[in-house]
């Protein structure tokens, strides 16, 4: 069975673009059968186009946050996904939203490190003053609202180098996040095939 993935993202959709490129390769036994984007003019929306993945964009407009995820939710739902990938989205999920679907999100931390948004910079400046020797990436269900702090499924170091600036240090940790996120989906959709509908323990 070809399982059906829905990515949500905010930004460019390289993320995205990796998953897709691994379904159509055959890596991934799924299909990128949306993509789901909080911002109109995102980067993603012209990126999934070209992989010929159908762009749903559902801009917040105001609304609070209990509506806007009810029309998400509705969004998400009608896309009938297995497996829902937050590749660079930048919203916090409810937890109304997750009770519907399985969730796993990409972050560019080691688990227990730096959550939250520019974990990249942040990670950076500590290893410039010598707090830590590495940044990272990870994936990691979301059973809750708790910020990048759910179950981890994979993750890697992406070491300090001697001269790095933060757009080589930057750099690396994109090239870690496209070759992370395939292969933790793929043990994620391997993890629901062997337990019920709910995210595993």
């Amino acid at each position: 069975m070809t399982h059906r993935l829905v990515v949500l993202a905010s930004g460019s959709g390289t993320n995205m673009g990796a998953v897709a490129e691994a379904c159509s390769a055959g890596q991934l036994d799924a299909e990128v059968v949306g993509v789901v984007t909080n911002r109109p003019t995102a980067g993603v929306i012209e990126r999934a186009a070209g992989y010929g993945v159908p762009v749903e964009a559902v801009p917040v407009d105001g609304r609070s946050r209990a509506i806007y995820d009810g029309v998400l939710a509705h969004t998400v739902d009608a896309l009938q996904p297995d497996l829902v990938v937050l590749a660079g989205w930048m919203r916090i999920l409810s937890s109304s939203f997750l009770k519907r679907f399985d969730v796993i999100n990409l972050h560019p931390a080691l688990p227990g490190a730096f959550p939250g948004l520019e974990a990249i910079e942040r990670s950076f400046a500590a290893c410039q003053d010598g707090s830590v020797t590495s940044g990272g990436v990870m994936v990691h269900w979301v059973p809750d609202e708790g910020v990048d702090d759910g179950p981890v499924i994979k993750s890697q170091a992406v070491p300090y180098e001697p001269g790095d600036t933060l757009e080589t240090f930057e750099a690396r940790v994109h090239s870690i996040e496209h070759a992370l996120l395939v292969e933790a989906t793929g043990l994620a959709l391997e993890q629901l095939a062997n337990s019920p509908r709910r995210i595993p323990s």
